[in-house]
């Protein structure tokens, strides 16, 4: 099933990137992007929108509180976002270098890093 992944800027500042949910105006499924300086430049973290109370990407925010959608981002972005809500490891194609078939897929714990 293909999803509409979105990555949107909020009205209190955050940034976003959610499920998009057309007949109910809302996006679900709601992680948190955060920009992480490194000595190496700049991380950016995917987090549930809830974390710290919340371990797991769930929640829904409505449409009346988006005040921007980004058209473009990276591919891997999205790749990231829906290996942490799925638990799975997901690959490019000819790509099989991230393919994890011993252990739970990169999503588990619904964390991980991008970097920039």
């Amino acid at each position: 099933m293909a999803y509409d992944i979105r990555l949107a800027k909020l009205i209190n500042g955050d940034t976003v990137l959610g499920k998009w949910n057309e007949e109910e105006q809302k996006i679900v499924d709601v992680a948190v992007i955060q920009t992480v300086p490194t000595q190496q430049g700049v991380q950016m973290v995917l987090l549930p929108f809830g974390y710290p109370f919340e371990n797991e990407i769930k929640g829904e925010i409505k449409a009346a509180h988006v005040i921007y959608f980004v058209e473009k981002f990276p591919e891997e972005i999205k790749t990231k976002y829906l290996e942490a809500t799925s638990n799975l490891t997901l690959s490019t194609p000819g790509d099989l270098r991230g393919l994890n078939l011993t252990g739970a897929g990169a999503g588990a714990g619904g964390l991980g890093l991008i970097k920039k």
